[in-house]
């Protein structure tokens, strides 16, 4: 089931508020009573197009993204460093978010904006220490992800807050995969027409149930929680007004404009 959150156009009758729904195959969306991770998956009668609506990140996480380092080995060795014996996990504030077609905007403070493409997993309820074999029953779905650095304030500053948290910086889409399970699927980054990162999910070291694990023994994870799990190899600049594409096969692609410096 692909969960979406959009903004109705103008001739829908549907209001200006942001709302939710499940799209089908057809391209319709039935529309959901309510946030679907807070009141559940509720729909109501009314149908609207998605040609007729603006997709939105379909969460909005109301306490924080966790973020995954050096998950993938040849991303690792391109940073300089190995796999690490336990998760690297740091934060993105929920400022960060934005949606599909959203402009990342490039800051001041910096010379180079990278992508990272990114499996991001949405939190379903309130969990701690979650044991590896009961993983499945913290996770509402799947979405995609563009962990967006700005690289030079990163080994500048020697730690990742800044470089990682300006607004814009988590773009998150295009919906919310209900029934994803993540394999061998292709990941993707996409760089005005040119592909700079490709991998398989499999490369992972550390895998969901490993990661859903180690976190909520650190930290206390809340519905609508978005978890990213790291990057393959190929990071790189996007450039200023061009745009960016992540994809993972099965899952939908995530395409965002960059702004002039």
């Amino acid at each position: 089931m692909r969960i979406v959150r959009f903004t109705p156009g103008p001739d829908t009758g549907l209001g200006n508020d942001p709302l939710f729904g499940v799209l089908d195959d057809d391209g319709l969306i039935n529309i959901i009573t309510g946030d679907p991770i807070y009141s559940g998956i509720q729909k109501s009668a009314a149908i609207v197009s998605l040609s007729k609506v603006r997709l939105l990140a379909p969460v909005i996480p109301r306490s924080k993204v966790v973020c995954i380092g050096k998950n993938y080995a040849d991303h690792a060795a391109e940073m300089g460093g190995v796999v690490p014996d336990e998760p690297i996990i740091f934060l993105k504030p929920n400022t960060s978010v934005i949606g599909p077609g959203d402009t990342i905007v490039w800051p001041e403070m910096s010379e180079r904006v990278d992508h990272e493409a990114e499996l991001a997993i949405v939190i379903s309820r309130i969990c701690k220490d979650v044991p590896v074999e009961r993983f499945h029953d913290v996770i509402f779905g799947y979405t995609i992800a563009n962990d967006v650095t700005a690289r030079d304030l990163q080994k500048k500053d020697g730690q990742w807050t800044r470089a990682k948290g300006f607004d814009t910086f988590c773009p998150l889409g295009p919906w919310i995969d209900t029934d994803f399970i993540p394999g061998t699927q292709k990941i993707t980054a996409t760089v005005d027409g040119q592909i700079k990162q490709s991998a398989k999910l499999s490369d992972m070291m550390f895998k969901t149930p490993e990661i859903i694990n180690f976190v909520s023994r650190v930290m206390t994870l809340l519905p609508g929680d978005v978890i990213l799990t790291g990057t393959p190899a190929g990071i790189g600049p996007m450039n200023a007004g061009g745009s960016a594409t992540m994809a993972i096969e099965g899952l939908g692609e995530l395409t965002n404009k960059v702004s002039q410096k």
